[in-house]
Formats: C-alpha cells, structure tokens, sequence
C-alpha cells in the first residue's frame, strides 16, 4: 500500500506530465544510492496543530507548517515524521478518532498566516495510527485550520477550510463527510474571502458544532484581518443548519476579525470566545451562545490577533479556560482574570488537553511542540526536532566548512557540515550574527567576524573570536508599526545582504536601493536609484482595518535579492519583490532595467544566479504565490539581460520556484528549489528532473554549493545536503543498461567521523571515501571492491562472500560504499580485553589511490585522491612516518595474536590427547607463562584492566591509540617505548617459535593447526 500511495503522489507532485526527452537524461535508478543528508538543526519550528491520544500515557502527534505531521510515543522525548514519503509540507490541522484511536486525519496549511505561509496538499487519513496515509479529499483546499472527528463513527468528520487566502476563493467553508473523506460537503459557506478558522465540536454532542469563519488576505505587500465575512455560526443538526450568533446579545458590534472559539465539556452551554474587534477580548457565554459577556480585555491576550487567537476550556473544571498568545494565559475564574505562562519557546498557537486527565497536554508553538503531563508546570524540549525554518543559506571557508542561515522565530545559526563524531550534535551549532529573518555573511578574510540581518533594517557584525557585536545598520531609524511610506530606505524583512566575490571587503546590502561598505559596515555608499516599482499604492500600512501589524513582513517594493558576477568585478544584477530585474556592468554608475518583457508584471524575484561561466550569463527564480499564481517561472539570459529565456519545461505546473543554482563545476547543470519539489537540469534548463531523492516534501527556500556538496534550506525541516555531486555530472544516459558503472569518486578528506541516523541529533558524513557505482544485476557469484595504493599494492578488499567475517551487502542498481580510508586492523583473538589499546588500522597518507570493482569477472577501475586535514599543520612526510610507525605496532600486535591464538589451540589439542607424554605439562607451563606475559588472561569483564595489570599485547596496542590519535608525526618517546615493549615481545615469541619446533612439534601437527588458524610460518 505504501509504495502505491508514493507513487501516486508522485505522480502528482513530480509533475510527470510534460518532462521531455526522457532518453536524454540518466535513469535515476543510476544514481538513486545518493542521499540527502539531514544536517540540522534538532531544535523546532513552528507548529500550529496539536492532538494526543486520550488515555494514552505517551502517544501525540502535531502539524508542523512546513514539515509535516510528527508522532511521539514517549511524551516527547523522541518524534518521528508519520507523513514522509506520503505527504509533507504545511499541515493545520491534525486529529485523532476517539472511538478508534488508530484513524488519524490530517489537513494541509497552516492557520498561522505570517509572511512566509505555504498552503498544503488537501485532506489526509491514516488507519494504522501514522503508518500508512492515504489522500482524503480536498485537494484545492489549499489551508485547513481544523478537523472535528465524530466520537463514535470516524467516517464522520468536518473540515474548517480556511481556503486560498491568497485570492477569492469558493472553496472556503466547513467541509463535512460521511464516508471518512471519499466525498466531502460544503455546509458553511460565508463568503470567498472568509474561511473557516476555527471549529468546535461540543463533546457532549456531536450534532452540535460551533464554527468562525475569518475575512482574511494576505497579498504581497500586505495582510487584511476582519471584514464582513468574520462570524460565528452554531449547528445543532450536524451541519445541516446554522445560526448566526454574531447577532446575539452582548456580542461585540463592528468589524469582527479572527475569532476562536471552545465549549466547555463540563457544561455544553458554557461557551468561550477570544474576538478580535475593536472592542474584543474574552467572551464567555452561559447559554450556548443566546447571550455573550466580555469578561477580558487584556491585551496581552489579543495582541497580533490575526496570529493566536486560541481558546481552550479545561475538560474537567467549566471555570478553567486558556487563552493563547506569546505567552499562554489560564484562568480559573471563568475568564475574568489569567495569569501568563510559557511553554519552552512562545508564541503558542495550539492546545490539546486530555479529556480523561486535564494534567495531560500538548501545546503548539514557534518551537514546534512540547508535552506536559503536569498541567503545564514542566514541558518536553523542543530540542529534538528537525522542524527548523529556514530563508537562505551560504556557506564559510573553515575546515569543515559550517552551514549558515536565519531560523524563523528563532535566532541565526551556524552549524559544522560534518564532524569526526558519530552525529551533529548542539556543541556543532551557535547562534551567530543577525536574526530570525535575514541573510548572513561571513567574511571571506575571517570566518569568525559575520554579518547577518533582521527585520526593521537590523544588521550586525558578530565576532566570534572575542564574543563582541555592533549594530551596523545601514540606516538605524527603527519602522515598527510604521508602513513602507514612512521609510527613507525600504529594508523587506529578509533583505539581501553578501560580500564580493571579487574583493573580500566589499560588503553589499540592498533596501529598495543598493547599498555597500568597505570598512565593515562603518559607513555605506548608496550606488543605486530606486530599482522597484515604487508604487505608492502598495507601501501602505499593514494588518487590516482592526489590527495594524508593521514589522517589515509587508514592505513593499524592495530589492529582494542581489549578485555580482564572479567574474567580473562590477557586474551586479538586482532582483526586486515587485517584479523588477536590473543590472550594472559599471559598478553602479550607470544601471539597466532587464525585466524579461513576457514575464507577468508583480512577481517578487526571489534569488538571482550570477553564472560561474560567463560575465554575461545569469539566472532567476520568481514566484508569484502572493497573488495566488502558483506557477514556476525560471528565466536565463546570455547578454546581460537584453532577452531571456523562460527555462521551467518539466517543473510541475503548481510547484512555484523560489530558488535556482548553477553548478560551478559542471556548466548547464542548474539546481531548482520549488515549493513542493527539487529539481535539478543537465541541459542549462532545457528540461527539468526530479532531485527529490529521500528528501521530505518541504518548501526548499534555498541552495548553496560548497565543494560539489549540495546543500538546501528548507521551511520546516532545517538543512539537508547531498555529499557528493560528482556522481551526477558523471551520470549519462543508457548507464541503467550496463552491467556494471564505477562513478569516479570524489577527492575526500583524511579525516574520521560515523554515520548514524538519530532521532534527535543530525546525520553525519562517513569519514572516508565514498564510492558509487551501479550494477544492472545482483551478481551471482561475487561482487568484490578492492583500494589500492599509487604502487598497485592491494590495501583493503571487501566481498560479498565475506573477508574475515564482514560481508559486503551489496543491492540491484545504484549502491553506495564508504571506505574509511584504513587498511587491514591488526588481528584479534576470541575474549580479548584490552584498556585504551587500539587494533585499528592506520589511514592511509594523502596521496592517489585505485579503487576497483569486480562483478563476476568484470572489472572497472577509478582513481581519486586522498586529501589531507587542512586542520593540521602536519607535512607529507610527518604522516607518512606516522602509518609507517602505525604499520609496524599494527603487525607486531598480530604477530603477538597468532601466538596467543596458537598456543591456546595447541592447549586444547593437548588437553584431548589420550596417550600424554611425559614433559606435556612441562610444555603446557611453559606455554602459559608465555602467554601471561603477552597478554593478561585474568580479564573477563571490559574493567578488569584496573584490577589485573597490562600485558605487553595492551601496552603496545596503547601505541596505536597514542600515535594514531590525530594526524601527527610519532613523538620521539612513542619511538622509544614502541621498541622496548617490541624487543621485550620478540622475546617471548622467539621463546615461543624454539618451544614449537622442539617440543611441541614433537607431538602435534603444527602446520595442520597453523592452517587450520590460518597463520603462516
């Protein structure tokens, strides 16, 4: 079921219809072993949806807007995506059935409107508790804000549909089916501007629900909350009827905004309402909504209505009642009074509480979710979800080089690519310069001094060196609550902010004009007019006609996105949020407006790509989803601007672009970020493939290329990145059809670390080489890999039929293999314990290396190089004197390990003798003084060490960890104590080789049982 359920929503997300020229692209079967790695952050964003499962101890779920639906089985301790390789993206609503807790639903969109809001992908339903998800209806839905189960049928269930809040929309309304989501019926419909926001089902009930619907718009340069479709409506049939309570008694006159709304489980007629009005506040009802009383008018509680605006009653006390807004508020009185609280981060926009134990809950916020099993006095982290909002991302120069980008609600963050552990974990990422919505820069001369912005034109210089930061804000006039007409320089929320490629103190910015500085943000030169629109209509304020909301989301007509050519100093392009694309090729004296003329008027350009190529060339993505226009619209030009390209042939219809890459390596490979999607081209954006892979359905709001890695921000699934981008400039057509196809691997660092999946820490990249190669068949009698150094002396071999008990696995099609670049460990014996004793073998020395691939006979062979840490100052020569040292210590200590090896099985030969000569346990004494000597045979548990002494065996593996332990010539010491501890071994083991022959030779098989250990002489 699963995998037919993958491939039908791939069918309609992947846009199959319309990618041409299939046989001149590589089957993706080719190169499918390639991975996107999830980096991190482990530390949530916004969630708007939250459910648990009532009498469950541990078992919850919560829609993250961007990220899909997560499930937790131990009260938060660990979560797990339900929805990947199903459905993803923005979720609003999530529930689960009470009368069969195995029936979940989930809607897609998002209640929390803010400027960077995605819609989602309809209605979902799960019937094995998140296993498995199949579609349910309401596809054009766009934003689901709610979903009420019945509690005795789950077929039964109703959908508050916020609808496309980009446009009129007659999809808007509450939505009800009958046969678990195969049809739906609209039975509330306002108007097509208001959708459903908010829907109460009363417990006591199920025929009796309580809806509001919200007038609301959000445009490019604005958001409108409140308008004549804002009201409340109750049903007492089931959907069939509704009344207008908006007319009730006590009921706040004027224009209504967002309204949310609960009834309490314990009284049916005690309703609770938070309004937004100019006169709102809390609303409690004793009559099932006859009659309404204001009992609040805190603003606290109302504040940036359009979004909160959340109420709860308690399940088991009618006077207990929660609001929720930065903080959340709980009264115990009915509404009259609350006292303020937070969950771990704030800004809370959902609550579940137990109907069977009011001390469990779950609450929703700008950190994704968090659980409480004691009535809010202690929550779960939020440090344990990959659910991070990110707007761009770049990249530094350090070794290994670390991932930069703004976390929405949250702070800036850098954080390492990979590591020598076995994850990335916190002590991997800091905060760095600006805030939760702007661009960042390191300094290309010292990664350690970064700038990064915010909104409001907030920019700051960080040095990470002394902890120091300074405000170098291009123009330090603070808007908030102000609207674009006030602004000398309109700064957008995620304004543009990045160095030259061609002078590392040149630092740019841009507001509705360009901006640059040369002495680190000292003072800036404006070298530009205005390159927008600037019209007038569209800079006014923001929020609507109840609630003003001017934090720079909605400035209009700015410069959104920049790039100076890598080429040539002074060609600089510039990509405006209302549809303008310019460029100089003067260094700002003289600028030319280039927008494309068939591209429609308003779309915000959202990245521009300076080509790695040529001067002249350059790309853009823009999107026009603000307005309710959801197509893709790349665009290319070879002249500077003077005639374009639309480049979007293969990209589905609806996966509008927000991002497009060149790969400065391979010329025509582009990279594309959609909202749904990632794509990548071979052919300069002649068509257009699927790059999707195993990475989540997630807005990708970004690319960067560092070092062939691709590496993607997404909106609610923090960083990912491909490793290696090599294997695909290698991939051709008709390759699937080979019986065998070895990728030239990628020159890799001599540096350590693991790869392993968690569910709370990021994924790490294997140290090592990484090998890819495709094979049309799995082979029937043998698949071997084999490393060789520049001399052709065999190093390491892998095989499926196994070498020392390690069988290599291998798959049909694309595989991948991850040599740690270490040759053959020194060998073991059974039951040996050792204290801080190495068996390793040493990394080979940078240098050229062969790796080989036999499958049943056929052979291909490629060549890579070995690189050295740039993070030691160590030469060739002090490494090659540490593997030689390394070598040496590596084949004494298996010199030493046959012998324990042969003398306890030629002990046991003895031991089984029937007829025993005379001097056996003579020769048994003195074997096992030998021994004894060698290695401590008291040890039976890893800590016996402390208790019985080392032998020499311990003492020398000692070496290994001492001199192995980083990339460092062997110390004059470690010479000296490697030969006496070997001089004392060669002792016993020349004791050893005279007791065989001699004696022990005398009467047993030696070379039987030599080979039967596999020891040569």
């Amino acid at each position: 079921m699963s995998k037919l359920i993958r491939l039908g929503i791939l069918c309609i997300l992947m846009g199959l219809a319309g990618i041409s020229s299939a046989q001149d692209i590589p089957n993706p079967k080719i190169y499918d072993a390639l991975e996107w790695r999830l980096v991190g952050p482990h530390r949530g964003g916004r969630s708007d949806g939250v459910t648990g499962v009532a009498g469950s101890d541990h078992t919850y779920y919560f829609a993250s807007t961007g990220g899909g639906v997560w499930k937790t089985i131990d009260s938060g301790l660990t979560w797990k995506s339900v929805s990947d390789g199903f459905f993803g993206g923005s979720i609003g609503a999530v529930a689960v059935s009470q009368s069969d807790t195995s029936v979940v639903y989930a809607g897609g969109g998002e209640k929390t409107v803010r400027g960077n809001v995605s819609f989602g992908y309809g209605a979902w339903k799960s019937e094995d508790a998140g296993k498995t998800w199949k579609q349910a209806g309401l596809e054009k839905s766009r934003f689901i804000s709610r979903m009420r189960i019945h509690p005795e049928n789950p077929d039964v269930v109703y959908a508050a549909v916020l609808g496309d809040i980009f446009k009129p929309d007659e999809t808007r309304g509450v939505y009800k089916t009958t046969d678990g989501g195969a049809t739906w019926e609209k039975v509330l419909y306002s108007s097509d501007v208001a959708g459903a926001v908010d829907l109460i089902m009363d417990p006591n009930n199920p025929d009796v629900l309580i809806a509001t619907t919200w007038d609301i718009k959000r445009t490019p340069y604005s958001l409108e909350s409140g308008g004549p479709g804002s009201k409340m409506f109750k049903t007492t049939d089931g959907g069939k009827t509704w009344e207008d309570l908006t007319k009730k008694e006590g009921f706040p006159e004027g224009v209504l905004g967002i309204m949310g709304v609960s009834i309490s489980p314990v009284n049916s007629d005690k309703i609770y309402a938070i309004i937004e009005n100019e006169n709102g506040g809390v609303f409690v009802s004793a009559d099932g909504g006859e009659s309404w009383e204001k009992t609040n008018d805190d603003r606290n509680l109302r504040q940036r209505a359009w979004y909160y605006t959340r109420i709860f009653a308690d399940p088991q006390d009618e006077e207990t009642v929660y609001v929720l807004n930065v903080s959340y508020h709980k009264s115990t009185d009915g509404g009259k009074t609350f006292k303020s609280a937070n969950a771990p981060h704030g800004d809370h926009h959902d609550l579940w509480i137990d109907p069977q134990n009011n001390q469990r809950m779950i609450i929703a916020d700008d950190g994704g979710a968090q659980v409480s099993e004691d009535g809010g006095s202690t929550w779960s982290t939020l440090m344990n979800q990959p659910t991070s909002q990110f707007y761009r991302v770049t990249t530094d120069n350090s070794f290994p080089y670390r991932i930069y980008g703004a976390q929405q609600d949250n702070s800036t963050v850098r954080i390492r690519h990979r590591n020598d552990g076995r994850s990335i974990t916190e002590s991997d990422w800091e905060p760095t310069a600006g805030g939760e919505s702007g661009w960042i820069a390191p300094d290309p001369l010292n990664n350690d001094i970064v700038y990064g912005g915010s909104y409001g034109g907030y920019l700051t210089r960080e040095n990470h060196d002394n902890g120091t930061s300074r405000s170098v804000n291009v123009y330090p006039n603070n808007p908030m609550g102000h609207g674009a007409e006030d602004m000398k320089y309109r700064f957008q929320w995620n304004f543009p902010i990045f160095f030259s490629p061609n002078d590392p103190k040149l630092l740019y910015t841009a507001s509705n004009q360009m901006h640059r500085s040369t002495n680190g943000g000292q003072s800036w030169e404006v070298f530009s007019p205005d390159l927008t629109r600037n019209d007038k209509s569209k800079l006014g304020p923001s929020g609507g006609p109840i609630t003003k909301d001017n934090t720079s989301v909605e400035y209009y007509a700015t410069i959104f996105t920049g790039a100076e050519s890598p080429l040539k100093a002074g060609v600089i392009w510039a990509g405006s949020d209302d549809g303008l694309v310019h460029v100089t090729q003067d260094n700002g004296a003289s600028w030319q407006n280039v927008t494309p003329a068939d591209m429609p008027e308003w779309l915000q350009i959202n990245s521009i790509e300076a080509s790695p190529f040529d001067p002249a060339e350059a790309y853009f993505a823009a999107t026009g989803y603000k307005s309710g226009n959801y197509e893709p619209y790349l665009y290319t030009t070879k002249d500077y601007g003077k005639t374009w390209k639309k480049i979007t042939n293969g990209i589905d219809p609806e996966h509008f672009t927000r991002v497009v890459r060149a790969d400065p390596v391979k010329r025509g490979m582009l990279y594309a970020g959609t909202e749904t999607a990632m794509y990548y081209s071979k052919d300069d954006g002649a068509s257009w493939h699927s790059l999707q892979l195993n990475l989540p359905i997630v807005p990708i709001t970004d690319l960067t290329i560092k070092d062939n890695n691709l590496i993607a921000a997404t909106q609610g699934r923090s960083f990912w990145i491909i490793d290696d981008l090599t294997v695909l400039h290698q991939a051709e057509p008709g390759m699937e059809n080979s019986s065998l196809t070895l990728f030239k691997p990628q020159d890799s660092y001599r540096i350590d670390g693991f790869k392993r999946k968690s569910a709370t820490e990021g994924t790490n990249r294997p140290g090592g080489v990484l090998v890819y190669y495709y094979i049309e068949e799995k082979p029937e009698d043998e698949l071997k890999i084999e490393f060789f150094d520049d001399q052709n002396k065999l190093l390491k071999t892998y095989s499926t039929k196994g070498i020392d008990g390690d069988t290599l696995k291998v798959k049909q099609g694309s595989n991948e293999f991850n040599w740690n670049l270490r040759v053959e460990d020194a060998e073991d014996f059974e039951g040996l314990i050792m204290w801080a004793g190495s068996l390793r073998g040493p990394k080979v020395v940078p240098g050229t290396y062969k790796v080989k691939v036999t499958k049943d006979g056929e052979a291909q062979e490629q060549t890579f190089k070995v690189l050295a840490d740039p993070r030691y100052e160590s030469t060739q020569e002090d490494l090659v004197a540490q593997y030689n040292y390394l070598l040496e210590v590596r084949d004494k200590l298996t010199e030493t390990h046959q012998a324990i090896k042969l003398i306890r099985q030629y002990r046991a030969e003895m031991d089984s003798l029937e007829t025993k000569p005379a001097n056996l346990e003579m020769i048994k004494a003195e074997m096992d003084e030998i021994e004894k000597t060698l290695y401590q045979t008291q040890n039976q548990s890893r800590q016996d060490p402390l208790n019985f002494p080392i032998r020499l065996n311990n003492k020398l593996a000692h070496l290994s960890s001492v001199v192995g332990n980083g990339d460092w010539a062997p110390t004059d010491q470690s010479y000296e104590v490697k030969d006496e501890l070997t001089e004392k071994i060669d002792v016993q083991l020349a004791r050893f080789k005279k007791l065989e022959q001699t004696q022990i030779s005398q009467i047993l098989n030696i070379e039987e049982l030599r080979t039967k250990l596999d020891i040569k002489k």
